[in-house]
């Protein structure tokens, strides 16, 4: 069996299937397993296992990281072994957490996304059945429709109206039709061959039987290194981190600087003030950040797994956060899925079976992917017996430009045309239309009760669709759209899908929490209103796709704010109206389940899909809903808050935090005759402060903080480090100023004593800054409290020790501990009055 081979492409079926030791019916599942042992998975990465080592040492690629490896290299050369030791345990120790915290996660989400993994039917033990993609094998034979993604390189065995969307590889911008061929010789580049099909493509239309020819890393995708899932820009949670690194870094420049200029102004030894200024550095840079950022998502994608939503990247949970807008389909959001059929009738309203008849063989004969309006027809009532008395010649498959579904049949005696679809696009193909008994002219004032009954119907919350009819030459075996004229109008179909009981609730409590709700969908505008009337939705405003052409670009971004419901729309109108929300500053969700979703899922902040949404759409998000409702929705926007929120107190403490510090040892350096704090001081303080903020994507978040989005913004984190950070400076001059004048401290008592007075004020000060309430109020997580505390009392206890010592500490009078005590407190009732007024004063969101 010689199945991965060069030029499959050109050789004949017949040839292809001898080769691959496979038939028209498949493989059985035993040879499936053995072909499976063989080629490995169907997977781009399937022969590279994770290497942990690799996975480790990769996070020193980091510019950050380098700099303070660099740091401690430079320390160390200059014999300084304990200052190395601890800047390099403070990188050692960021990175082990921040690894094992996200190598964790992303083996979590690898076995949640195995829930959701992308699925084929595939013929095995001559039936089809449903296939994990990464499980298939060359030789086997598989069937696709609209909405699938193609899982690997395959030859066409039988195809109908099939076309792909194969931009990914070949740059086309414009489906490809692909049919099977009786001459593969012809043709010279795989990429030319329409009887072949690749991996990463997508299927548009039709209906298509392929055989596996080569999977994995054999394929077309493989060799050309791309893949679908590959991030193709950074996620805005990497750009914001990205702008507050530019921003700490300018701070940290100018204030090091500042220390070294001074203290060689002053005359200082250059080896001290060298090593107190990378220290400096060091204390000023959020080393902890990057594993800060990866437990709390990986905190949030456990939660959100939870309530039944995967994400496929983590990192996206951060923008659903900060979404102020979501855009929805009515269909399994709104409503329960569960349509049924309500009436058949004829043009003038009254029941009629004739069109329910035709519609249950146009549903019946119809290929690929049933629609849910499909399975009502076909549950409605069992016309099997009468169904296989016909036999399908021909089909046109419904696509966003063939608005409809038609099938050609025969049973013998007459060769019939049934079409289905929405009923403006069913209406102007008829010329006739049938009545009871017999068949007339369709005249104006006809269509005009079709209509007025078709608004009717709508307004009553029913999904409508139209039925019609020709003949055709028993000598024609082939239809196109060309074909669908002088139709005769049969009647229409009326469904009902039920509106979700807690789906108008649900939207209240996004509406409550500050996001805009927009309703995108092909439905006419009568049947949503209805459905919004029903679920006590308030209608802004309406924009029906007609509508939205007519628009310039500058009106419709205009408009689009106070528009709730957009009907009728086309799949570019979909994406454009994401656009022109996301050009207005919106951060925008979307939810979408078909192929016509898929440039909105695209355009989209926030993609997201179900479970039982087509393959390529739930390729495109970046959330899969298990649960399709409203409800798991707003559970996931408060999740996305709650890891905003954690993220930024880290920021927050931090950069308030050590400017207070930067301040002091400025002041400091002015005065004193020697360092106020050895380097190997200021870094043990800042590795244990760090310590102490590890539990914050632990912590619970106040519930103002969950009601309104989050907003990123370098201007109020400046405002926020300027306004608190200098409060603890001027507790520390005056420290400072109690120690040389009252206490007349000498070096190492000095250093000893503002080292245990920092320490406690920077990591108590954590219970202020993680709340904008009264801390009182606002508890934190029992897991904070614990770490926190803990690293205080070890730090506390240091300079006690015996271990004291190798530090430069030195024991303190009993006095020194009372004046401590007093001043934490007058500061930190201090910093909770100030930070009362700054949140006042900015009114920061």
């Amino acid at each position: 069996m010689t199945a991965q081979q060069n030029l499959f492409w050109q050789k004949s079926l017949s040839s292809i299937l001898n080769e691959l030791d496979s038939q028209r019916f498949g493989l059985s599942s035993d040879e499936a397993k053995r072909r499976l042992e063989q080629y490995g998975p169907n997977s781009l990465s399937a022969t590279k296992k994770r290497n942990v080592l690799k996975a480790f040492l990769e996070r020193l690629k980091n510019p950050l990281v380098l700099l303070l490896l660099a740091s401690a290299i430079l320390v160390g050369i200059i014999k300084e072994y304990q200052s190395a030791f601890l800047i390099a345990l403070i990188v050692v120790t960021s990175i082990l957490i921040d690894f094992v915290q996200e190598y964790k996660a992303l083996k979590a989400a690898e076995l949640l996304k195995d829930s959701v993994a992308t699925r084929t039917h595939t013929i095995r033990d001559q039936k089809s059945q449903e296939v994990e993609a990464k499980n298939l094998v060359p030789g086997d034979i598989i069937e696709l429709a609209a909405g699938d993604l193609i899982p690997a390189d395959g030859y066409l065995i039988e195809a109908k109206d099939f076309h792909v969307n194969q931009s990914s590889l070949t740059g086309e911008s414009f489906p490809v039709e692909k049919i099977s061929t009786d001459n593969p010789k012809l043709y010279s580049a795989l990429t030319d061959a329409p009887h072949i099909v690749f991996m990463g493509s997508s299927v548009i239309s039709g209906w298509a039987k392929v055989l596996i020819c080569k999977t994995g890393k054999n394929t077309l995708l493989s060799s050309i290194s791309r893949s679908l899932s590959e991030e193709k820009a950074p996620t805005s949670l990497l750009l914001s981190m990205s702008e507050f690194g530019t921003f700490l870094i300018r701070i940290t420049i100018i204030l090091v600087l500042l220390v070294m200029m001074i203290n060689f102004y002053l005359g200082r030894p250059w080896l001290d003030t060298m090593l107190f200024s990378i220290a400096l550095g060091v204390g000023m840079t959020p080393e902890f950040l990057p594993m800060i950022i990866s437990v709390s998502i990986a905190k949030g994608g456990i939660r959100l797994a939870r309530q039944k939503v995967i994400s496929k990247r983590l990192s996206s949970i951060y923008d659903f956060g900060r979404m102020n807008v979501f855009c929805t389909d009515k269909t399994g959001t709104l409503t329960e899925a569960q349509i049924h059929l309500e009436r058949s009738v004829n043009a003038e309203g009254q029941d009629f079976e004739r069109p329910f008849h035709l519609a249950y063989l146009n549903s019946y004969f119809e290929t690929g992917i049933k629609s849910p309006l499909d399975q009502a027809l076909l549950d409605y009532k069992d016309l099997t017996q009468t169904a296989i008395t016909w036999k399908k010649i021909d089909e046109v498959p419904f696509d966003s430009e063939h608005r409809r579904i038609s099938v050609l049949l025969d049973n013998g005696q007459e060769r019939i045309l049934i079409l289905k679809g929405p009923l403006e696009d069913i209406l102007n193909s008829c010329n006739f239309v049938e009545n009871t008994n017999e068949v007339n002219q369709l005249k104006p004032q006809t269509k005009e009760t079709i209509l007025a009954n078709f608004i009717k119907l709508s307004q009553q919350g029913l999904r409508v669709l139209g039925v019609a009819y020709c003949s055709i030459p028993s000598d024609q075996s082939q239809i196109t759209s060309r074909d669908e004229k002088n139709l005769t109008f049969s009647g229409l179909i009326t469904f009902f899908d039920p509106p979700r009981p807690d789906a108008g609730e649900a939207i209240q409590h996004l509406i409550n929490d500050g996001i805009k709700i927009k309703i995108i969908t092909g439905d006419n505008e009568y049947v949503t209103q209805s459905l919004c009337k029903r679920l006590n939705i308030k209608i802004d405003g309406i924009l029906t796709s007609s509508e939205i052409s007519s628009l310039n670009n500058q009106q419709l971004s205009h408009m689009i704010e106070n528009t709730t419901l957009f009907c009728r729309v086309t799949p570019d109108q979909k994406a454009k109206i994401i656009h022109f929300l996301k050009q207005n500053g919106h951060i925008v969700g979307f939810l979408g389940d078909g192929i016509n979703d898929i440039g909105a899922l695209h355009a989209a902040d926030v993609s997201i899909s179900v479970n039982t949404a087509v393959a390529i759409a739930k390729e495109a998000a970046s959330f899969i809903l298990l649960k399709r409702n409203l409800t798991v929705i707003h559970d996931a926007v408060l999740e996305g808050r709650r890891t905003f929120a954690n993220i930024m107190k880290y920021i927050m403490m931090g950069t308030s935090s050590n400017l207070g510090n930067m301040i002091s040892m400025v002041g400091a350096t002015l005065f004193l005759p020697f360092l106020p704090m050895l380097p190997i001081q200021v870094l043990l303080g800042n590795l244990l402060y760090d310590l102490s903020e590890i539990a914050i994507p632990f912590d619970r978040v106040d519930s103002e903080q969950l009601h309104k989005p989050a907003k990123w913004s370098i201007p109020s984190i400046r405002n926020f480090m300027l306004f608190l950070g200098p409060i603890s400076s001027i507790f520390d001059f005056g420290l400072f100023y109690i120690l040389i004048n009252y206490l007349h401290a000498n070096e190492s008592f000095f250093q000893t004593s503002w080292f245990m007075e920092s320490l406690a004020t920077q990591i108590l000060v954590i219970f202020l800054i993680r709340t904008r309430k009264n801390p009182f109020k606002s508890r934190p997580h029992p897991y904070l409290s614990l770490v926190s505390l803990s690293v205080l009392g070890l730090g506390l206890f240091i300079p006690l020790s015996t271990f004291g010592y190798l530090f430069y500490f030195q024991p303190l009078p009993s006095l020194f501990y009372v004046i401590i005590a007093a001043q934490i407190c007058l500061y930190l009732v201090t910093a909770e009055g100030v930070k009362q007024i700054f949140y006042k004063k900015f009114n920061v969101e």
